[in-house]
């Protein structure tokens, strides 16, 4: 056998399951799962870890970045505070009248310069303005005195008046004010209004965004009020943010167009303010790139690995494997010429070797039995062609003597030719096989002599053979002795008139030959089945030792479906069927 040329066999369809190879496969993907698996838990433990802490620290910053704007507002309402209680704002705006230009502009000129030194100590301080209504001036420390702001003297009265929160919305932009009461009518004398520099804490949030891409919120929660970091961050985002509010989370991932997003939030209840930063995702995971990079090289590393160890399986386990199973299974289905060569000084080598040995130590055990097997066929078929039956001869003898006296030579002469062609053909040692053509016309030759003696009471039905029969070779002495077994348990004890049928038949797997007789006596299915029983078995006995051998040489010549199968004939006797499988080891010459 070569085995550059292996074929997968035809399997069950589960034995891939069982297969080695898959085992082994199975068993490495076992070893090699946990590892990436490892990997991965590794991967987003590092990733959690990382935005923890990133979070952690936002955290802080956030709260320390409130804290501080929250003294800053402090310090601004006190300097507030301090104007609203200016002796020199509340006699300018009670003794306008009476003044003088120069006391006037004295008192302007002082307020102007408080206001200045007021707005240069804080960097959150734009502008400082006093609305003075009682003088219709409303004075800035940028533009001086100017005329009444009648607008912004009533927005601002009323938010001072609802007293919601320390900073006020107005005009984009987030404001301090108070008010100052006196008099009858109701109304403020003047407002003090301190406005914050949003450019200034547009700065300050830029600077708690440390992180590329990364910015940050203020946002007032009660006007909704949101200054950005960055005044191109996209409105989506500044969206997401103030929706962050509404969550009990401080920290939270949310997608955004393509990317996600790390938000965090801290919020001051004295401010009535909230302080949102978002990172992009991608940037937290920055630090772990070069961790991705290893692991997708293991990842890609290790399925070749496995690949390869696939194929390796497959090459030297599975393929070597799939050739002695092959090899056994020619084995089982007869072939014992089979050779496996392998170059290899391996664990196969040694197998392949001893399978060699004992295909050949099997080969030489089946040919000594089988030598066994047709010795002792020849010895038994040596023994049927001396087996003279005694009287057999003696009736031929007492035939002849009766021909002879009544003086008919002729059938003397025909009787004695047929006699002694029976004998010659019995009992020589020719060729083991003969053509059927001859194996038939020596049985009926036998009929012919019996029928010279039972010419009354046995009639005989010998068809002619079919010409495709003819040249079939088969073991000597497979007919006559079924006809002389007839003969001899049946047709001549019988009382009444016997009658034997001898006919062929064939078709494209098999010849038969039937013998059929009416009996003595009608045979029941059980001793049909019976009679059958002891012609497969391998015990011989009495009057079946002739049977069973040829049963048995028929078998050896043609194989499995071959011999004798009896049954009952319709003639009410029995019927021995003689079958030769065609395919089998049988020829047609």
């Amino acid at each position: 056998m070569n085995n550059g040329g292996i074929h997968l066999l035809r399997l069950p369809a589960n034995s891939w399951r069982n297969a080695l190879s898959v085992r082994l496969i199975i068993t490495n993907l076992i070893v090699i799962l946990p590892i990436i698996l490892l990997g991965v838990y590794l991967y987003n433990w590092s990733y959690a870890n990382a935005s923890n802490e990133i979070s952690k620290n936002t955290a802080a910053q956030l709260s320390y970045y409130l804290e501080d704007l929250d003294h800053q507002i402090e310090w601004l309402e006190i300097q507030q505070y301090d104007i609203l209680q200016d002796n020199d704002l509340n006699k300018l705006a009670v003794t306008w009248d009476l003044m003088d230009n120069a006391d006037k502009k004295a008192s302007i000129d002082y307020l102007l310069r408080r206001f200045t030194s007021i707005k240069k100590s804080s960097v959150y301080i734009k502008d400082i303005y006093v609305h003075v209504r009682t003088i219709q001036k409303s004075i800035s420390s940028s533009n001086g005195v100017d005329d009444f702001n009648q607008l912004s003297f009533n927005y601002l009265r009323s938010e001072v008046d609802k007293k919601e929160a320390r900073l006020i919305r107005y005009d984009s932009s987030l404001h301090l004010s108070a008010a100052k009461y006196g008099g009858k009518e109701g109304a403020p004398i003047y407002i003090v209004q301190i406005e914050l520099d949003m450019d200034k804490l547009r700065e300050s949030l830029q600077q708690i965004s440390v992180y590329p891409e990364s910015g940050s919120f203020l946002i007032s929660n009660r006007t909704g009020y949101t200054l950005a970091s960055n005044s191109e961050t996209p409105q989506a985002l500044q969206s997401y943010a103030f929706a962050a509010l509404q969550t009990k989370e401080n920290t939270l991932v949310t997608r955004v167009g393509d990317k996600n997003y790390h938000i965090d939030k801290a919020y001051s209840e004295p401010l009535g303010l909230s302080v949102v930063t978002y990172l992009p995702e991608s940037v937290v995971k920055k630090p772990l790139k070069g961790f991705t990079n290893w692991a997708w090289v293991f990842a890609l590393t290790s399925f070749c690995a496995i690949v390869i160890y696939a194929i390796s399986t497959f090459k030297f386990v599975h393929k070597p494997l799939l050739l002695l199973v092959q090899s056994f299974r020619k084995m089982e289905g007869g072939a014992l010429d089979i050779h496996i060569d392998h170059e290899k000084k391996d664990e196969f080598g040694y197998l392949y070797n001893r399978f060699n040995q004992m295909i050949k130590k099997l080969q030489t055990l089946i040919d000594q039995d089988f030598k066994q097997t047709m010795m002792m066929q020849k010895a038994e078929l040596k023994q049927l062609q001396s087996q003279i039956k005694p009287h057999f001869l003696y009736n031929s003898f007492f035939i002849l003597n009766s021909l002879a006296k009544t003086g008919d030579l002729e059938r003397v002469q025909l009787f004695t030719n047929m006699l002694g062609e029976y004998y010659r053909f019995i009992t020589r040692n020719g060729a083991d096989n003969v053509f059927l053509a001859e194996e038939t016309r020596h049985s009926r030759m036998y009929t012919e002599i019996q029928t010279l003696r039972f010419s009354r009471r046995i009639k005989v039905e010998f068809d002619e053979i079919p010409k495709d029969m003819e040249r079939i070779r088969v073991p000597r002495l497979i007919i006559q002795p079924i006809i002389e077994n007839a003969y001899e348990h049946s047709l001549e004890k019988m009382t009444d008139e016997g009658f034997l049928r001898v006919t062929f038949d064939m078709d494209q797997e098999e010849a038969r030959i039937m013998v059929e007789n009416n009996g003595d006596s009608p045979l029941s299915d059980e001793q049909i089945e019976h009679l059958q029983e002891r012609m497969d078995s391998r015990g011989e006995s009495g009057e079946m030792t002739g049977m069973i051998n040829i049963h048995r040489r028929i078998q050896l010549t043609y194989g499995e479906g071959s011999g004798l199968f009896l049954t009952r004939s319709d003639l009410n006797g029995l019927k021995v069927e003689i079958r030769l499988k065609l395919k089998g080891a049988g020829e047609i010459a």
